[in-house]
């Protein structure tokens, strides 16, 4: 997995830590164990990250280099499925 992309996002934003912490309601130090690679983050926290940056959990970890975001499902759609 690639954790770089975590802080690499973040600061292209031109955000801190504990910018990031306050999306996800978490303290700032275990962000930064997120980002430092000490503790994997939970895939909902992903989750709320790519919708807060606009692109895919698949860049965030770095199995695809195109930010652009997949187009996302409508909860009318998922409560059709």
């Amino acid at each position: 997995m690639n954790i770089e992309r975590l802080k690499e996002i973040r600061e292209d934003k031109d955000l801190y830590q504990k910018d990031i912490a306050k999306v996800l309601n978490i303290p700032q130090q275990n962000y930064s164990r997120y980002e430092l690679g000490i503790v994997s983050m939970p895939i909902e926290k992903y989750a709320l990250l790519a919708e807060f940056y606009d692109t895919s959990i698949d860049y965030l970890v770095g199995l695809t280099n195109e930010r652009k975001p997949y187009a996302r499902v409508s909860e009318k759609q998922k409560q059709n499925n």
